[in-house]
């Protein structure tokens, strides 16, 4: 079956990762969802597309997403790496273990993933990557302390990559949500927004359309925060 594009969605079973899916099948892309839930098969089939249900820490079931979408699609346009929840604890009670495991949530769900559709892209002449990133990334919070770490080396891993990739015409950007809707609400988080509210799920999904799609063609290797203002940088 052939189209005009096909976009990748890892851990989009719910949330953000659900919200995005959502929106690139209205903008027309032919969607492939990975969730370890089997919300993400369901909400494929729901949008026309295919879905694994697995884990995106798992290279074999990466892989099988990624064949299926060129079976059926032969194409692989864009890739959004979405991510699950990794261990929290004070800083110092976190194990080797528990930096291990936040490793692979935050950061080689994303490399992992990326290994699989450049040399696609590469074949293709162009390409777009998206990673769901966290507005604590530049400034760090002890309420997430693998999420922070491993995020701001997944930053350095963006800027390398545009490096080496740029040229052949495959971004990858970066989207740096805050308190968003999915996330359990409470006052205080909400009163520490600047807009004093909590962003939607639909809002990071809607700067990612923006990020993989033409009109944003000079845009890579950047980290866009979607936060409310929560963090602001020079």
């Amino acid at each position: 079956m052939s189209v005009e594009k096909v976009a990748l969605i890892t851990a989009g079973g719910s949330g953000m990762g659900a919200a995005t899916a959502r929106r690139l099948a209205s903008d027309g892309y032919a969607v492939a969802i990975l969730s370890s839930s089997g919300k993400g098969e369901a909400l494929a089939k729901e949008l026309g597309g295919i879905g694994v249900t697995g884990s995106n820490q798992s290279q074999d079931d990466l892989h099988r997403l990624v064949d299926l979408a060129m079976q059926r699609w032969g194409r692989i346009d864009a890739l959004v790496n979405s991510a699950g929840h990794g261990p929290r604890a004070p800083i110092l009670d976190l194990s080797d273990e528990d930096w291990h495991k936040g490793m692979d949530v935050y950061f080689l769900n994303a490399v992992r993933a990326t290994r699989l559709v450049v040399p696609i892209m590469q074949k293709q002449g162009k390409g777009a990557i998206v990673n769901i990133s966290t507005a604590w990334a530049f400034e760090p919070s002890d309420m997430f302390p693998t999420s922070a770490v491993m995020r701001a080396g997944l930053a350095s891993f963006t800027k390398i990559f545009t490096d080496t990739y740029a040229a052949q015409n495959i971004r990858m950007n970066n989207v740096l949500p805050g308190w968003i809707d999915s996330l359990p609400a409470t006052d205080a988080r909400r009163d520490s927004v600047p807009m004093q509210r909590y962003g939607k799920a639909e809002e990071i999904a809607g700067t990612i359309s923006f990020l993989l799609s033409d009109d944003a063609g000079y845009i890579t290797g950047q980290n866009i925060r979607v936060d409310g203002g929560i963090t602001r940088s020079i």
